[in-house]
């Protein structure tokens, strides 16, 4: 059993949203079943759920150990009851999610909790794909990741052997990945390839494109085409010839054509004129080349995964039929 005292921050709330925020290991549906038990006590006695907390209250858990721990990246799938996810294709080795902008991939400093790992290491272990507590267990794993703003389709492993193959496939470019991305002004040529040199400040977290080869930068290379045009934006599908920290973002606004809605690499006040806070960047389609050997996974070989739309390219540019590149196949 803990105790707690209820301070004057937590006065006024309902007892079931504090154990939601106090306890975020706790699955809500089980807390309500606590509160009903009154293994939940206050002040000593047996509580509704929707009762409000008064400074002073004394709250008395009567609950298992583990729902008292911190959420920690190897645990924090327990504190999902409900996992949210867009699964754009999935079988017993993997699965491609579609990932919502403003969704961490990972956990950070601030989030430990609400990211896309999380969600789907908890899918699997409600579909009891995934034990956790088996000797040796793997922990579901993501083999690519995009930045927070950035949506689209990411590539979860569910056993090491597809995290290895996919990940040697990725170091030796045998997965292309293209992406959509709304940039300021027109690019001349419509058509082209953006190529540099990126080196990263890791302390503010963003890179700087060179021409030249400096010391510690990285080779980037980015094929893109123009799709449409209409006002001062363009629509471009760009294909990732390298995979380096913001190598979209950064070359374009190196080539004076920042994404829309770029406040890192680009003007902030420049988006906001079209309601435009993040990136407009989604990574939409997929496709496992695979020229060598993959192992368990040659199943895979030459099929192609794409998103059916994308919001952006609609909003800014409405004809959705000519916005997103028809995929060969699937």
């Amino acid at each position: 059993m803990k105790e707690f005292t209820i301070g004057p921050n937590d006065a006024g709330q309902r007892l079931d949203r504090w154990l939601g925020k106090t306890l975020p290991l706790l699955p809500a549906p089980l807390a309500q079943k606590y509160i009903r038990l009154k293994r939940v006590k206050v002040n000593g006695k047996g509580a509704k759920r929707d009762v409000r907390l008064q400074k002073g209250d004394v709250l008395q858990l009567y609950l298992n150990d583990e729902f008292f721990e911190a959420p920690r990246e190897d645990n924090a799938f327990l504190a999902v009851f409900q996992p949210r996810l867009d699964i754009v294709y999935e079988d017993e080795n993997l699965m491609l999610l579609n990932k919502r902008a403003g969704l961490l991939c990972h956990a950070d400093e601030h989030e430990k909790v609400n990211t896309l790992i999380t969600h789907i290491q908890a899918y699997l272990y409600q579909k009891k794909e995934w034990n956790p507590r088996a000797e040796h267990a793997f922990a579901p794993a993501l083999c690519n990741r995009i930045d927070r703003n950035t949506a689209g389709i990411v590539m979860a492993a569910k056993n090491a052997e597809t995290l290895r193959i996919l990940n040697q496939k990725i170091r030796d470019r045998e997965i292309a990945k293209r992406y959509l991305a709304v940039i300021h002004g027109h690019m001349e040529p419509p058509e082209g390839r953006l190529e540099g040199f990126l080196l990263k400040d890791e302390e503010k977290k963003q890179v700087t494109v060179y021409r030249r080869p400096v010391p510690g930068g990285r080779t980037a290379a980015t094929v893109y085409r123009t799709i449409r045009r209409r006002g001062g934006l363009s629509l471009v599908e760009c294909e990732l010839l390298t995979g380096r920290t913001h190598q979209i973002r950064a070359q374009f606004a190196a080539a004076g054509h920042p994404l829309l809605g770029d406040g890192k690499y680009g003007r902030g006040r420049d988006g906001r004129q079209y309601g435009r806070t993040y990136q407009a960047l989604c990574s939409y389609q997929l496709t496992f080349t695979f020229p060598t050997d993959a192992g368990m996974l040659d199943y895979l070989r030459g099929r192609t995964f794409q998103l059916d739309s994308v919001d952006f390219a609609e909003e800014y540019f409405p004809q959705s039929s000519q916005n997103v590149p028809t995929s060969p196949s699937q």
